[in-house]
């Protein structure tokens, strides 16, 4: 049978890369039961870790517990920042050192810029935090009317925020103004009296009335 069409299991070819140079300076450090204390001259076991500097925060000194609470006495993170140094450190503590966003939309936001300085409808903005005045109330929402409401009351002579009873009243009004019967019978008016009760019709299935 030809080499191509011969048959390799997979999964027993398996090379083990060998150790290098990290490999085997990580072989060479002793154990923790076995690391002698680093200070001069001392013989005890280095069971306690210290950190060497700020700037080099994953490398330790190894004591024992007598000389690694006297090097915490001595050590101070903040030694040598200035003080807008320390000051920043403070603010990132806050959030653990880690990024944060704002809820704010960015300054060439679109979105953002056709929202600015626009009251929120039927909302406050107590504490400024959308544009708006801390000081003002609740501003009132405006109502949606289809083209077919907006005529009807437009032909009522009412405004776009008149409320159930206000085109009730205005309704009453219209038919008694054009009805025969209210006006000497006069059947001219007929044509007012048909566009007001179209127009009431209109808004009372909307359900606005």
């Amino acid at each position: 049978m030809p080499d191509t069409f011969s048959y390799r299991p997979k999964f027993v070819d398996i090379r083990v890369k060998k150790a290098g140079k990290a490999g085997a300076a990580k072989a060479a450090e002793p154990e923790p039961s076995e690391r002698k204390c680093d200070h001069t001259g001392c013989a005890s076991l280095g069971l306690h870790r210290a950190p060497k500097s700020r700037e080099r925060a994953n490398e330790f000194w190894h004591f024992c517990a007598q000389h690694a609470a006297e090097y915490n006495k001595r050590w101070n993170y903040f030694d040598g920042m200035s003080e807008a140094e320390k000051a920043d450190f403070h603010k990132k503590e806050e959030t653990g050192h880690r990024p944060t966003w704002t809820f704010r939309g960015g300054r060439g936001d679109r979105i953002a810029a056709a929202g600015r300085g626009k009251p929120m409808a039927g909302a406050s903005d107590p504490l400024g935090m959308f544009g708006g005045d801390p000081s003002a109330g609740p501003t009132k929402s405006r109502r949606r009317l289809t083209k077919l409401q907006s005529l009807a009351l437009e032909a009522m002579q009412l405004e776009e925020n008149a409320t159930g009873a206000q085109i009730r009243a205005k309704y009453a009004e219209l038919v008694k103004r054009w009805h025969p019967d209210s006006n000497g019978g006069d059947r001219g008016a007929e044509q007012e009296l048909q566009k007001a009760l179209k127009a009431y019709q209109t808004l009372k299935s909307g359900g606005l009335v």
